[in-house]
């Protein structure tokens, strides 16, 4: 029956079959042989992380190389329909499915056909549940996780494409299409507070993009970035789905919008193809909680310095139209010009399809929009999923063969699947505007209670000042008016006594000269007594005013201390918080010793104002070799006393050769194997790490068995600030050239891996330092060719650690790591142990993202320089 041309809009209806059975869904790993002689297809190698994201189990999926993913075939075939079945009554199907086997036969005639094989293969049975499962699922989990996946449908006009993609199962849920169900699935998954899902539905009709959602806009622009390929569509409506029903309305109006018309083939035949883009935005959390390797505010504040991950996925469903042989749809007039169109757009799809499967050198993507619309789809970035749908009947067997072929010919092509993840700096922005005022607000309240407390502990202190004086004003006066009251009362008894004498002396007138001279003496002589006891009370009164005065200076004294204490305070509030962090090996104890002999007691209380002799003084005045003398004292306070001392005067560079020229040396390796003391071993090896930054002290320490010492010392703490001046110690040896083999010999490098137990960040901090210098000697003992094979640390097994903290939020690790890296990497015999371990991978984010150009430049060059990294980047395509 002829159609007359004219074209009207259909509302999604179609004739189908179906049931409710549902299989197994096929497996992302399955690998189905083709019946078509070519090279064995590769799996897709994609796993799932713990992250949800998709990954190659040879790649990581941080890595921008992607990993491939074949195109993933499924036919499909659709029940006979009326027609046919009178047609056909006295002829056999064309095709014999065997699903079990994943394959299909079709017949060249009664005894002759050809097998095929597929990914999946659905008889006429098959429910749309079970077909999204197999075909649809996997692509919407990809989508989800952060890649772009393809669901498309090809096939001869009539054969089901529509009802496997577009059905809106409106009055049997069961019948749901593809684009139904993959957007319940993506609705379920996503957070609409804080991920957003967008769709655009368009139709490609005589080469020409519309917009289904915005019939007026008729004419859109297809655009391609030069530098990803990716294909976007800007002048497309996008609008946001926030439900399902809004989806099924959108759904409905893009439909009724469509183009379709009457053929012989099909009396509502699809005159354009059409293309569903939905674009899913979707947020990460708590992807940085394994990287925190520190407690408190600092790992609080990095934490916040991350802005949040988006993982962008777009899923692409293309309904193609039909293909079609003229003279079978008896098309005529502007049905046979779309038909000429559908073909002409069909065949340079198969086109590219050829010459990927191929691996042809051009692929002429740019023949047609619809193949320039497809370019990520095959051969590009998306993982894709393709259903081929037939019909049974002989009538058609040239288009079904066509169509198996098309199907098996995309089997053969490769994508390579790439995630899209990019930071939400937008977010980060305004979390950290939001955390700024926060912390404005909480400065600007710490700064006005601090001033309270100032202001507070002023007044306190004046009224403390004042009290005191106003005592002591009183308690003076209060003393002069007693001893002034005592005074005359004194000079008023004397008088009243001399009167009494007087008396007594003129009326015993009988009485001897001797006898007078006697009372007159003994009169005197207590009179003398009493002068006596006045003056010490007088006294007595002069040392308490002394003491009240004592008392004020006190008071004063506090006074200063208090306001010393205040500027303190001050001081810290406007600084920043303290980022030094020990880079080198020794200490510099801020104590000096408070016992050493009662000599040096002697000398700190003789100096002024009761402040303590400085270290330098003390060894001046009291002398090395007393000092070191003191270090075999049995008193243990006295040995760590002269330990502290020691350490003291070995930071200082000009005091180093008079110290070991005088034996401290072998005292404070004696001191660590002799001693049981915490703090004598920590600061022992404080001094000896000092001492280890000479060259010349090195191979002494070495030679009087300083590396077994601090290993065992190492082995048997636990306190991380003493394995903090071990580490130091051993990490300024691992730099001395000549000290290589010994080194590792006697277990150095082992303890030194050993400490890693301690989880402070200042001994991880060492411990990567002198593995950095381990690696550094051996990269010139390799340049200068002394020695060849693997490194030492790498048999040590130090890989893993370090490419574990290659990424470390601690600068202080992480430099000395990324040059470990570096230096391990110039040696060729370790390459492939590198390679294995992930550490390539570490040196091509350094290459990129180190703060420090000269550990970039250094990563780069050595990179280049390697053949065997060469030849495993250019393997998995990745660029640096």
């Amino acid at each position: 029956m002829a159609t007359s041309g004219v074209h009207n809009h259909r509302n999604g209806t179609h004739s189908h079959k179906s049931s409710l059975k549902v299989d197994r869904p096929l497996s992302v790993n399955s690998n189905p042989k083709s019946h078509l002689k070519s090279k064995p297809l590769a799996s897709t190698g994609l796993r799932r992380n713990s992250t949800g994201s998709l990954t190659s189990s040879t790649a990581a999926s941080k890595d921008d190389a992607g990993v491939p993913g074949r195109v993933r075939v499924a036919v499909r075939l659709r029940p006979k329909n009326a027609e046919e079945l009178v047609a056909d009554a006295d002829f056999a199907d064309c095709v014999e499915l065997q699903p079990e086997l994943k394959r299909l036969k079709l017949r060249k005639n009664n005894w002759d056909s050809d097998t095929y094989e597929f990914d999946e293969v659905f008889t006429e049975s098959a429910s749309q549940k079970r077909v999204y499962e197999v075909v649809a699922r996997p692509i919407v989990e990809s989508v989800l996780d952060g890649f772009n996946g393809t669901i498309m449908a090809y096939g001869q006009t009539g054969t089901g494409k529509t009802y496997t993609l577009g059905r809106l199962g409106e009055e049997d849920t069961a019948a749901r299409g593809i684009m139904v169900r993959a957007m319940e699935d993506i609705l379920a998954d996503v957070s609409l507070e804080a991920d957003s899902v967008s769709v655009s539905y368009l139709q490609l009709y005589m080469e020409t993009v519309q917009d289904l959602l915005d019939p007026a806009n008729d004419n859109i622009t297809i655009v391609e970035d030069p530098k990803t390929g990716d294909v976007s569509l800007p002048g497309a409506r996008l609008v946001e789905i926030r439900d399902q029903q809004s989806f099924v309305e959108l759904l409905r109006l893009g439909e009724a919008h469509r183009f379709a018309a009457n053929t012989k083939l099909n009396t509502e035949s699809s005159r354009s193809h059409a293309v569903l883009m939905v674009h899913v935005k979707k947020s990460v959390n708590g992807r940085d909680s394994a990287h925190s390797r520190e407690n408190g505010n600092r790992t609080r504040m990095v934490k916040s310095l991350k802005p949040p991950i988006v993982r962008k996925g777009k899923l692409v469903v293309v309904d193609l139209a039909g293909s079609e042989r003229i003279d079978k749809s008896g098309s005529e007039g502007h049905t046979l010009e779309e038909a000429k169109s559908i073909n002409l757009s069909l065949s340079a799809l198969g086109k590219c399809i050829n010459a990927l499967a191929e691996n042809s050198a051009h692929v002429p993507f740019r023949d047609s929009k619809l193949t320039r619309l497809l370019r990520d789809s095959f051969g590009g970035t998306a993982r894709t999923s393709l259903v081929i749908t037939i019909g049974p009947s002989p009538l058609h067997r040239g288009e079904t063969a066509s169509t198996i072929m098309f199907g098996q010919r995309a089997m053969k092509v490769e994508n390579m699947v790439k995630l899209k993840e990019e930071f939400d700096y937008k977010n980060l922005s305004r979390r950290l505007d939001v955390q700024l005022d926060k912390l404005i607000m909480e400065n600007e309240r710490q700064q006005k209670a601090f001033e309270d407390e100032i202001e507070r502990l002023t007044i306190e202190a004046e009224h403390r000042i004042s009290e005191a004086e106003k005592n002591f004003g009183n308690a003076l006066e209060k003393e002069r008016l007693k001893y002034q009251k005592d005074y005359m009362e004194s000079i008023k008894k004397l008088e009243e006594q001399l009167a009494i004498n007087q008396r007594k002396n003129e009326n015993t007138h009988a009485k001897s000269s001797g006898e007078t001279h006697k009372v007159s003496f003994e009169e005197m002589v207590d009179l003398k007594k009493r002068l006596q006891k006045e003056t010490l009370l007088k006294k007595a009164a002069e040392e308490e005013i002394n003491n009240l005065k004592n008392q004020v200076a006190e008071l004063k004294k506090s006074e200063a201390s208090r306001n010393s204490e205040i500027l303190k305070l001050h001081k810290i509030f406007e600084a920043d918080e303290t980022r030094h962090q020990l880079d080198r090996g020794g200490l510099k104890q801020n104590s000096g010793p408070d016992s050493l002999k009662p000599q040096l007691k002697h000398q700190q209380q003789a100096s002024g104002n009761g402040e303590k002799t400085s270290i330098a003084k003390l060894f001046e005045q009291v002398g090395l070799q007393k000092i070191l003398a003191l270090l075999e004292a049995e008193d243990t306070d006295v040995r760590v006393h002269a330990v502290k001392v020691i350490a003291n005067l070995a930071a200082e560079e000009a005091n180093q050769e008079k110290i070991v020229q005088a034996g401290g040396l072998t005292s404070l390796l004696m001191l660590l194997k002799s001693s049981q003391d915490e703090t004598i071993h920590r600061v022992a090896a404080g001094a000896i790490a000092n001492l280890a930054m000479n060259e010349i002290n090195q191979e002494l320490i070495m030679a009087e068995g300083g590396i077994s010492l601090l290993s065992t010392t190492a082995a048997n703490a636990d306190d991380p600030q003493t394995l903090r001046m071990v580490a130091g110690a051993l990490a300024n040896l691992c730099g001395n050239d000549k000290l290589q083999m010994k080194l590792r010999g006697e277990g150095g490098i082992k303890a030194l891996l050993g400490m890693i137990r301690c989880k402070h960040p200042d001994v991880h901090a060492q411990v990567a330092r002198g593995i950095a210098n381990f690696a550094k000697c051996e990269s010139r003992a390799s340049t200068r060719g002394t020695q060849s094979g693997r490194s030492f640390l790498i048999e040590d097994g130090a890989l893993p650690w370090i490419v574990q903290n290659a990424n470390n939020d601690a600068s202080s690790i992480r430099r000395h790591i990324e040059l470990a890296l570096c230096h391990l990497a110039q040696h060729e015999a370790n390459a492939r142990d590198m390679i294995s371990g992930g550490a390539l991978w570490e040196l091509v984010r350094i290459s990129r993202d180190c703060s420090r150009e000269d550990i970039r430049t250094l990563a780069h060059r050595t990179l280049i320089s390697s053949p065997t990294f060469q030849a495993e980047i250019r393997r998995l395509r990745t660029d640096y």
